[in-house]
Parts: structure tokens; C-alpha cells; sequence
């Protein structure tokens, strides 16, 4: 075993390790400021922007902003520590540099869907077409926004099944939880029902549930009867409409359904059943 010259390794050391010690400090003293200094700074401005909107969608922009301007500003810092730390060990980062550079524009032929996604990623930020924690529907794909970023939009579906989207994939975005929701429901009654009594029961049942302690809160405009929407097979179709807090009109429909079929019931209002054809052989 060869022996150690410890001088030239104290040498280098106290040359090229402190200074590649000093720039992975820097780095970590960039990264800290980077998380103290974005939330700060993003949190009052969107707070200005979205003044008088609900405090939830205003967290929402703010976690889907910091969130995309950490991730790209820790990118910077790596690279940045990364190029600077190299030459510190003796490697020579010119010919890297040629090659990336060559590999860049060989790569950009190849790369116009990425480049499409990140412009794409750009205006839906600025836009605020959509925060984590929105129900949307992109690219044909509904689900509960679980993250937002500058190349793709994550969803989470009913069934649990995660779908990611490539940014540049999304023509329209249709955001079903921004600033507020709707209930938007179809009733049926039979024919031959008092209608005016019927709406007047709809009426009521939706103020009721309004006026609820536990889904009062929940609800912006109390549901009711807006009109006689179709004329079904069996029954007459009704359309009931209200307003609810984002992402919250499931839960008030879910309750709204269940008061309906009991008042239906109290009342003897009847709801139309589908007519069964009975067919015996030989008939």
C-alpha cells in the first residue's frame, strides 16, 4: 500500500474542500432562505390579488404557487452547486458544458410536447385555472387536483386511481369548486301530482336544510324548485338548483336527496316508477 502524502491532502483540503464545503453552505443557506423567502413573499400577494374570495381558495393558491416556484428554485441551486462543485475535483466542465449545449439543441428538436407543457403549465398558473385541492375536469379526466406543476397536473378520480396529465394535453379546464359550487339536481314526480304543491315542498325542504346547523354553513343559496325541466316516461322531471361552498355540493345533494324522498313520502307525493313488460310464452 502506497503511503499518503497527508501534506498534499491538507493542502487540499484547506484549498479545494473549504471551498466546496463554502458552496454546499451556500446552497443549503439559498435552499432555507428559498422556503422562508417564497411562502412570504407569494402568501400577502395573493392575498391582495384575491381579496373579498374565500380564505380556502386563497391557501389553495398560495400552496400550488410555492410549490412550483420551490421546486424550480431548488432545481437552480443543484444545478448551480453541481457546475461550481466539479472543477473543485479536478474535473474539467468545459467539455460538459459543449456537450449539453449540443445535446440541448439535438434534445429541443425532440422536446416540443415538453415545451408545450411547461407554456402551458405557465398559463394555467397565471391564470389560476386551478389549485391543488380543486375538482376538475381536464384532458377528459375528472378528479380532485392533488398537485399542480409547471410539465403536468396530477387527479385523484373517485375510484382512487391517480391521473397524471400532461399540461400541454389540456385544451379546457372546467373547474367545479372555484370560489363556490352548485347543486344541480333532477326530481321526478308522477304524473298527475300537484306541481305547485310540489315546488312549494321543495321549497321548503331546501330551506330547512339550509337552516341546518350542520349544513347550514355549507350552503350559499338555499336549494329549490327552479322549473319543470322534461317530460319523462313516467313521471315529470323537476330542477332544483342552489349554491354551496367549493367542492361541498355533493355532500348537500347526498342530504337534500334523503329529506326529499322523506317528505315525498310524508306528503303522498308519488314518484314515478319504470313500467316492467311482463311477457308470458306463447302469448
Amino acid at each position: 500500500m502506497a503511503d499518503i502524502d497527508w501534506d498534499r491532502v491538507t493542502d487540499w483540503l484547506l484549498t479545494h474542500g473549504l471551498r466546496i464545503l463554502l458552496i454546499l453552505l451556500l446552497a443549503a443557506a439559498a435552499d432555507l432562505l428559498l422556503r422562508w423567502l417564497v411562502p412570504h413573499a407569494i402568501r400577502p400577494a395573493v392575498a391582495r390579488q384575491m381579496r373579498g374570495k374565500p380564505q380556502e381558495e386563497i391557501d389553495q393558491r398560495t400552496h400550488t404557487l410555492v410549490s412550483v416556484l420551490q421546486g424550480s428554485g431548488r432545481l437552480v441551486i443543484a444545478v448551480w452547486a453541481l457546475f461550481t462543485t466539479l472543477p473543485e475535483l479536478g474535473v474539467n466542465i468545459t467539455p460538459i458544458l459543449a456537450s449539453v449545449g449540443i445535446a440541448g439543441i439535438a434534445i429541443g428538436f425532440g422536446a416540443q410536447s415538453l415545451v408545450k407543457d411547461t407554456i402551458n403549465g405557465l398559463f394555467i398558473l397565471a391564470d389560476n385555472q386551478y389549485s391543488k385541492g380543486d375538482v376538475v375536469t381536464v384532458a377528459g379526466i375528472s378528479g380532485l387536483v392533488e398537485e399542480v406543476g409547471l410539465r403536468r397536473t396530477v387527479l385523484r378520480d373517485l375510484d382512487g386511481v391517480r391521473h397524471y396529465v400532461p399540461n400541454g394535453a389540456i385544451a379546457v379546464a372546467s373547474n367545479l369548486s372555484q370560489e363556490w359550487s352548485r347543486v344541480n339536481l333532477n326530481v321526478s314526480v308522477a304524473y298527475g301530482e300537484d306541481l305547485d304543491k310540489v315546488f312549494a315542498l321543495i321549497d321548503r325542504v331546501g330551506h330547512e336544510l339550509a337552516a341546518d346547523p350542520d349544513f347550514g354553513p355549507l350552503i350559499l343559496k338555499a336549494p329549490q324548485a327552479l322549473r319543470v325541466e322534461a317530460f319523462g316516461d313516467s313521471g315529470v322531471a323537476i330542477k332544483i338548483l342552489g349554491d354551496t361552498e367549493p367542492v361541498r355540493q355533493w355532500d348537500v345533494m347526498g342530504e337534500l336527496r334523503k329529506r326529499l324522498i322523506r317528505a315525498f313520502l310524508e306528503e303522498g307525493v308519488r314518484v314515478p316508477f319504470p313500467p316492467h313488460v311482463v311477457v308470458t310464452p306463447g302469448q
